[in-house]
């Protein structure tokens, strides 16, 4: 949730950014990874700006970054009495300036002008992230239906350490939800690393409910005096998963609300280039110093596995023919119930029906689908082996070729 209100014109003045995006007095930040399609003097890569983000994004060309992931202020609307335990003592909330706000409205206004700008430079296939709590992402979630995003998901982060509500008077506040939207409707071609995520999750779709830590330890940036740099710093694993999930190596991440870095630090280490947009020179100089002791992680280890909608496809027809499996041959199911015998055309006859893999799979076990590659397997060498073994090497030949 980092400082970006739109700022009187002094201090705009003082902060003022380039028509290429990025003041004179910020430095580029050292990087080396796969090369960005846009050249560096269309996009200031891996730069902290300082200044507004709304006039930032604005400078920035057209149609340029792949993600946006946005903090915003939440407006919390604490007043100046601040959040105060039952004995009087001071929480450490969030009472800064820049989540303050005169009105409802006001907050509207300036949700609305920042969510455009930033829908302004997203690619066509390009996605968002914004994150929230309750004080404030109904709001968000509103002015984004209305500026034409469309909402894939809503996720709902709960946080395995919250702050216990005081007072006793609410449920203990245990979540963050963020918003998942691509630029339009129509934007159909937008990445998401389904496969990735569900072989990260022992082969269970990835859920819209993430239990993560909030960030602590020494993690948590602190000053000299071990007070916190930004009072909310979101955790790596946050932004990684994120990443992970919408982005590829190389793509441009764009945060508005740059804070301490967070989203720059995982975006360098993943393989992916940033620019961030931060209203306050201390947070920026944090940030900075943050990312220049990230390393990225090897390609080796960045290289994104393909998913099974992207390999070539592979009839069973083909599997006969390379001689993986035999006509005649006789196929049965993992638990030896169900068998078929392989017919020289590709299909499969339990004495009954004539039909494909998938057709004779569903049909013996009284089901309206299967997917006869996993269910059909062949007996070799006194075992088991699942029919989609075969796809696969012949796979591995059609790319070695």
């Amino acid at each position: 949730m980092a400082s970006q209100r739109t700022v009187a014109a002094d201090a705009l003045a003082r902060n003022q950014v380039s028509r290429a995006g990025r003041p004179a007095s910020a430095p580029r930040m050292g990087y080396s990874a796969q090369p960005s399609p846009l050249r560096s003097k269309d996009l200031p890569l891996d730069t902290v700006l300082i200044g507004d983000c709304i006039a930032a994004m604005n400078a920035l060309p057209a149609s340029s970054v792949d993600c946006v992931f946005a903090d915003p202020p939440y407006n919390l609307q604490l007043g100046d009495a601040g959040l105060l335990r039952p004995d009087q003592s001071r929480v450490d909330a969030v009472d800064d300036d820049w989540d303050k706000f005169a009105s409802f409205p006001a907050y509207d206004a300036f949700t609305r002008e920042w969510l455009a700008a930033a829908r302004r430079v997203m690619k066509p296939n390009a996605t968002l992230w914004v994150i929230g709590s309750y004080h404030n992402i109904f709001r968000v979630g509103s002015a984004l239906q209305d500026l034409g995003y469309w909402i894939l998901n809503d996720i709902v982060w709960r946080k395995a350490n919250p702050m216990p509500n005081f007072r006793g008077k609410r449920f203990t506040n245990a979540h963050e939800t963020l918003i998942w939207a691509s630029r339009s409707a129509d934007s159909k071609g937008y990445t998401f690393h389904y496969d990735a995520l569900k072989g990260g999750n022992e082969d269970l779709q990835m859920r819209s409910d993430w239990f993560i830590p909030l960030c602590t330890g020494d993690e948590r940036l602190k000053d000299e005096e071990g007070r916190k740099v930004h009072p909310t710093q979101k955790p790596e694993a946050l932004l990684a998963r994120t990443l992970l999930a919408a982005t590829n190596p190389g793509d441009v991440v764009l945060d508005p609300f740059f804070g301490t870095g967070t989203t720059g630090a995982v975006a360098k280490r993943l393989g992916r280039r940033f620019i961030g947009i931060e209203r306050d020179p201390g947070y920026a100089a944090a940030a900075r110093e943050r990312i220049a002791g990230v390393e990225t992680l090897s390609q080796a280890a960045l290289l994104v596995a393909p998913t099974k909608r992207a390999e070539p496809r592979v009839p069973f027809l083909s599997v006969i023919e390379a001689g993986l499996v035999q006509a005649g041959e006789t196929l049965c199911d993992e638990r030896g119930r169900f068998r078929a015998t392989v017919r020289p055309d590709g299909q499969l006859d339990n004495g009954l029906v004539v039909g494909s893999i998938h057709k004779i799979g569903a049909l013996v076990q009284g089901l309206p689908a299967c997917n006869g590659w996993t269910f059909w397997h062949a007996e070799r060498g006194g075992r088991k082996t699942c029919i989609d073994a075969f796809r696969t090497e012949i796979r591995a030949t059609m790319a070695g070729a």
